[in-house]
């Protein structure tokens, strides 16, 4: 799809600089920008690339000013970076605006399915799902049965969703994603460990967003519970009966296990780990690799280290082992003298 500088001008509330008529079909960066692609300048350190980029449009900043002449077409708005981000957020809706039934998929009879949907092919829809408008399940998507699906939600290829499921409006899961597997739970038993049956579901509230093979478990009782606004990266894991607060974001390769409940804005990076059945307070933040072993009840503090510590004690306990060859040789030497 083609725009021209005019219409990319109107969109953002800027003025073109050169002329309005030239169009543009793709995006790029400006040290990589070819003839026909559009791209922006923010940052001082890529100025020098304005001069050279073959990019036919640069969104700029209304008070930049240029010190040799500009070859591309150039749109002023108040922020080339926030404008930028708009336009990245309108090609996404573009891109990803698809419509449509595939004839190679499958739909039970009793499900209900909502307006201006997209459904790829091999994808599955069991029985008494409900979806909602405007959702685009893609190619090779399961959804199993009593399953109730929010409107303008999007599954990419590969989503699974177990039966019984509820997923929220707004949401995103990106490729791979797993909602509703089984809990890892046993029962140790003379003959061997035994499973113990997971019959609870997963609730995935409103404007959720998981990354690429995410796996969420279903509940042994009651639900697994992602609330309103949480954003997941790649490879996480929520065990059972886990609930995890409002507009929490966690880093890829974190993993959280049963029964432990996750306060609101919470930022978790990557690789931690939690263990079951604590509570963590609201506004908590974790660096890469904590490791969480009971409960934090103080909100708004900020912790690092296996096991976890405050991040203000954790540093002065860092200095003190990186002194510890030092005072080590210094107790040889004070034990030495006093054999001696």
């Amino acid at each position: 799809m083609k725009f021209t500088a005019g219409q990319i001008a109107q969109m953002l509330n800027g003025v073109v600089e050169g002329n309005p008529d030239v169009s543009v079909s793709t995006l790029s960066k400006i040290e990589e920008g070819k003839p026909g692609s559009l791209s922006f300048l923010s940052n001082p350190l890529y100025t020098h690339y304005i001069y050279k980029t073959e990019a036919s449009i640069i969104i700029i900043n209304r008070s930049f000013v240029p010190e040799h002449p500009v070859n591309s077409v150039l749109i002023r708005v108040e922020s080339a970076e926030v404008a930028f981000g708009k336009l990245l957020e309108l090609y996404n809706q573009i891109k990803n605006n698809k419509t449509g039934i595939s004839k190679q998929c499958f739909i039970a009879e009793t499900a209900i399915l909502g307006n201006n949907i997209y459904v790829g092919e091999y994808s599955y829809i069991g029985e008494n799902v409900v979806v909602g408008n405007n959702v685009k399940i893609h190619p090779q998507v399961f959804i199993g049965e009593n399953t109730t699906i929010g409107d303008n939600t999007i599954f990419f290829p590969g989503v699974k969703i177990y039966s019984d499921n509820v997923i929220g409006k707004n949401c995103i899961f990106h490729a791979g994603v797993v909602i509703g597997s089984d809990g890892f739970r046993f029962a140790p038993q003379n003959e061997g460990n035994k499973k113990i049956p997971q019959i609870g579901n997963v609730v995935v509230e409103d404007d959720v967003e998981m990354g690429a093979n995410c796996a969420i478990d279903r509940a042994t009782l009651g639900s697994t519970i992602i609330r309103k606004g949480v954003k997941f990266d790649n490879l996480i894991h929520i065990a059972h009966n886990v609930e995890i607060g409002e507009n929490t974001y966690i880093a890829a390769g974190a993993g959280i296990a049963g029964s432990t409940k996750v306060g609101k804005n919470c930022m978790i990076s990557g690789h931690v780990a939690m263990t079951g059945h604590i509570t963590i307070a609201d506004g908590s933040s974790f660096g890469g690799q904590t490791a969480v072993s009971k409960s934090l009840t103080k909100p708004g503090q900020s912790y690092i280290g296996s096991p976890a510590m405050e991040a203000s004690k954790f540093r002065r306990s860092i200095a003190v082992f990186r002194n510890l060859p030092r005072l080590s040789e210094q107790v040889d030497k004070l034990e030495k003298r006093q054999k001696g």
